[in-house]
């Protein structure tokens, strides 16, 4: 029986990912994706940061691949990218952290969370 083995992620793609982990805020955005999709305008609101801020992070990510985006209706929604080649290292620190769901509850409770359901 053939064993394929899984290809290791390279060093570079593995510290370009840990450094984008680095930053408090964009951490945080990546916790709350790994159990929400959410959209950059409630970034906005839970950070309090402008949106070419809140933008520029997520651009960081999607551009290494992190993060994906898919549209439904008038917003664009992003959450974790499973094909991201080092998810399974991004699951696993992520894993590490506290749930932030408190911060989608404020959304919520101020009606500021979207729903595109």
């Amino acid at each position: 029986m053939d064993v394929v083995a899984k290809e290791a992620l390279s060093i570079d793609k593995a510290s370009a990912a840990l450094k984008l982990m680095g930053d408090k805020t964009r951490l945080t955005m990546l916790r709350i994706l790994a159990d929400h999709d959410c959209c950059v305008c409630e970034f906005v609101e839970i950070f309090n940061m402008s949106q070419p801020s809140i933008s520029q992070h997520v651009r960081k990510m999607k551009d290494i691949g992190m993060i994906k985006e898919q549209r439904r209706g008038q917003w664009i929604m992003y959450s974790l990218n499973q094909g991201f080649e080092g998810y399974e290292m991004l699951q696993q620190v992520l894993h590490q952290l506290p749930v932030q769901d408190h911060h989608l509850e404020e959304l919520i409770q101020k009606g500021k969370r979207i729903s595109c359901e």
